[in-house]
């Protein structure tokens, strides 16, 4: 019988380059966007559904922007990084999970990224 190497899982929510100053970004906070009845209203962990995806454009630019959909409100996250590089891979992750749940996301096996 062939030996196998054994095969580590990392999940992105356990990357440990997920994190900003020593705090995991995963999942990010979520604020209602819009404002209005409900504002108050802040869902926590990984809910929703991922609606779309942006860089940050002004400094600091080491932010990704995530909007999700939960409960028929939209919200909005924040993940901060502080290596520029990482933050474009977990980017380009990103952008292919469009319409899948955050939950789902946070179990993606991403030991290949660096």
């Amino acid at each position: 019988m062939p030996d196998r190497t054994r095969y580590h899982v990392r999940l992105l929510r356990d990357h440990p380059a997920m994190t900003y100053r020593g705090m995991s970004n995963w999942p990010p906070k979520w604020v209602r966007r819009g404002g209005g009845a409900g504002e108050n209203k802040q869902p926590r962990g990984e809910i929703g559904v991922l609606k779309d995806i942006f860089l940050s454009k002004v400094d600091p630019r080491a932010r990704i922007y995530l909007i999700i959909q939960h409960e028929n409100e939209e919200y909005i996250g924040c993940l901060l990084f502080l290596d520029a590089t990482f933050r474009g891979r977990i980017f380009e992750l990103l952008i292919g999970q469009l319409g899948r749940p955050i939950a789902a996301i946070g179990e993606l096996d991403v030991s290949d990224l660096h």
